[in-house]
């Protein structure tokens, strides 16, 4: 019934990305046990250095490569033969390091959004089996990347991931003026993008539909409106694998669909989060007249003038269990959380008859 996912090279079993989640949520555990699974798992790249062991408070750049290895490392010991790649933002500092830590750590995919990666193809040029997969929201930023990359670089993305900003958590591609107007079309996003490839290249590219994909039927949906696949994030995020503090799982069995909205971000991006706490977490920096001491994003107002709150430190807050002076990202559908969960639980549920055709 599910035809197998392949980008690149490589292939798995089930048309299936876990999304990447920053700071730490995604990291080798879930990755792995993802692709253990059957999909391809993600290690995120934002963060990675915050509650580690290389981080001693004054080397984040150095500790951030070091521990991007380290979790791609786990992944592997947990799925040896798993699809296992990274999600790293362009929007980072040291988006150029994390790539080049990410290959020697044996990342298989690497997939990039918050910004467009327009010098990834370089980066990547002494590791051609490695799988590129951009971000977009809409089929202008992929038709830029594909002239970009080939007239560049003689090269084309091995997939395309389209996000819905309307629907998916954290970071989004999108101003924050456009975002839940009614107005924006996934589906003829993702069908657009593949006829472009189609026309322009010759080439059926694998298209990946992300935000809002929860259940089975989500995924059916995806698959019966031209997506070769789906990425999911936040479904991930209540279960025994995922690498979050229990803190921030209970915090998706907690919130209500109300709860849920979007904040501007110091990166200067739109982000959809948990909001019930959002005073305190801009408070948290006002109150000890914190400043920047990572660097990690090319542009943050935080970084620049002290506007607003770290969103890094915010993340790790939550990630580490605090979800009262947190920020806790997650998309739309984080309310119908109503459990802590296996990954294996959630492949049985969306590929139930796959899964038992298998065992059979």
């Amino acid at each position: 019934m599910f035809k197998p996912l392949k980008i690149g090279k490589y292939e798995v079993k089930y048309p299936l990305i876990q999304g990447g989640m920053g700071v730490r949520i995604s990291a080798g555990s879930l990755a792995g046990h993802v692709a253990k699974c059957g999909g391809v798992g993600l290690v995120a790249a934002p963060g990675i250095a915050l509650n580690s062991e290389f981080y001693d408070g004054s080397n984040y750049m150095q500790a951030d490569a070091a521990a991007f290895k380290a979790e791609l490392q786990k992944a592997y010991v947990i799925a040896p033969d798993g699809v296992i790649g990274v999600n790293v933002m362009v929007a980072l500092s040291d988006f150029e390091q994390l790539v080049q830590a990410a290959i020697e750590g044996g990342a298989k995919v690497v997939v990039c959004g918050a910004g467009l990666p327009m010098t990834l193809p370089g980066l990547t040029a002494h590791a051609p089996d490695v799988a590129l997969v951009p971000i977009v929201s809409s089929v202008r930023a992929a038709q830029l990347i594909a002239k970009k990359w080939d007239k560049g670089y003689n090269r084309l993305p091995d997939a395309v991931v389209v996000e819905d900003p309307d629907t998916a958590g954290g970071h989004l591609g999108e101003k924050m003026e456009n975002i839940g107007t009614g107005d924006y079309d996934q589906y003829a996003t993702v069908r657009g993008v593949k006829e472009f490839f189609l026309a322009e290249y010759g080439i059926d590219m694998p298209v990946i539909a992300a935000g809002g994909i929860w259940d089975r039927a989500d995924l059916l949906h995806a698959l019966e409106q031209g997506a070769d696949g789906v990425q999911m994030a936040s479904r991930f995020v209540p279960t025994v694998e995922c690498d979050a503090d229990d803190a921030f799982k209970q915090a998706y069995l907690k919130c209500k669909k109300e709860d849920i909205g979007l904040i501007m971000s110091p990166a200067g991006l739109p982000g959809r989060a948990i909001l019930t706490n959002q005073e305190d977490i801009v408070l948290y920096d006002q109150v000890r007249s914190s400043v920047c001491t990572t660097g990690c994003l090319k542009k943050c107002s935080f970084k620049e003038s002290g506007e607003r709150f770290c969103i890094v430190k915010a993340l790790d807050r939550a990630q580490r269990g605090d979800v009262d002076t947190g920020l806790i990202f997650c998309g739309t559908n984080a309310w119908k959380a109503d459990r802590i969960g296996t990954v294996q639980e959630i492949f049985d549920e969306l590929f139930g008859e796959a899964v038992a055709e298998e065992a059979a």
